[in-house]
């Protein structure tokens, strides 16, 4: 299991979890990767991005724990996302990225190169969510808009204003529903007509949020608390109070298998908080009195964000041209 974060000081920081009977949180590599900021994070086997306010993707190979490449935009990175199709469930096909200017850009994965970039918001991007088909995907932004994008035909489908602007936006597992959040409220909708399911109030405002199984949604943020949202109830399952001193800004579910003799682990989370740390938890023990972190790491710096993946790959990441002059008019997926 991997995991990568971003920090406000530029600096980049990767860990492999070993899960056996001790849990350790095994570093990797850091260092200042970004010129400015880190924004976002996306991971997937063996392959890792990040994005910053220098308007740059950086490419990192989690075997070698390396850099291997940029892709460059024309404005701050605010959100990255892989997506890979059941036939090639252990690498990304492709890699999605927004910005600051409203732009979606498209890249192919294997090699990265750039594919095709489409308006898709008057203003910056907030999140961004590919549907696990990757056929289509949902954006949020400062325009207090949501957008459907045909990744397929590579076009903006769908656009409508929402009574106040949403900073995330996020598929369920299954991509029957999607959630957006407003601050501390969360809404649940039905993927097919947008039709409001449930409306779920969190007591302070929500950072992040990941989708688990089951129906389970987990969100983080000032109130530096874990929670299970049930999306079949509307209620929360459980929480893991006070799991960070300060805000969290990340969380990550870990919850395949990640050892050869193909057993279950249990079920894992991640999150990261404002103040450096990244703790790993077995959500099964959320319900004691004083749930304590199966292993954590301290970065000592001001994480912004926090990706993992829990697929094993053999294959490395390469770069080809990154330069998104060239092939402008390319398919933006493969049917």
């Amino acid at each position: 299991m991997s995991l990568v974060a971003g920090s406000y000081e530029r600096f980049i920081w990767g860990y492999r979890l070993k899960h056996r009977q001790n849990s350790t949180l095994s570093p990797l590599f850091s260092f200042p990767s970004h010129l400015s900021t880190i924004k976002a994070v996306a991971v997937f086997g063996s392959a890792a991005v990040s994005g910053g306010y220098d308007d740059t993707i950086k490419i990192y190979d989690l075997t070698s724990s390396s850099e291997i490449g940029s892709l460059h935009q024309s404005s701050a990175i605010t959100s990255l996302s892989f997506f890979a199709p059941p036939s090639l469930s252990s690498f990304p096909r492709n890699l999605f990225a927004t910005d600051a200017e409203g732009f979606l850009s498209i890249y192919d994965a294997d090699p990265f190169v750039h594919l095709k970039t489409l308006k898709v918001h008057k203003k910056g991007v907030n999140s961004l969510s590919v549907h696990p088909s990757g056929q289509l995907a949902l954006t949020v932004g400062h325009d207090e808009c949501l957008a459907m994008v045909n990744l397929v035909r590579g076009r903006r489908s769908f656009y409508c204003r929402l009574s106040k602007e949403s900073s995330i936006v996020q598929f369920n597992e299954t991509g029957e529903k999607f959630l957006m959040v407003a601050d501390e409220k969360i809404s649940l909708h039905e993927s097919e007509d947008a039709k409001l399911i449930f409306e779920l109030n969190n007591q302070k405002r929500i950072l992040c949020a990941a989708p688990g199984t089951n129906g389970i949604l987990f969100t983080g943020g000032e109130d530096r608390n874990v929670t299970a949202w049930d999306s079949t109830s509307g209620k929360v399952a459980y929480s893991i109070e006070d799991a960070h001193a300060a805000r969290v800004k990340g969380i990550v579910v870990l919850s395949k298998s990640c050892s050869d003799s193909g057993e279950e682990d249990p079920y894992i989370v991640a999150s990261a908080s404002s103040d450096g740390v990244i703790r790993i938890w077995d959500v099964r023990m959320a319900n004691k009195e004083k749930t304590n972190p199966l292993a954590e790491a301290n970065t000592r710096s001001r994480l912004t964000c926090l990706a993992g993946s829990s697929i094993k790959s053999v294959r490395r990441p390469q770069v080809e041209n990154s330069n998104p002059d060239e092939n402008p008019e390319a398919a933006a997926m493969e049917s």
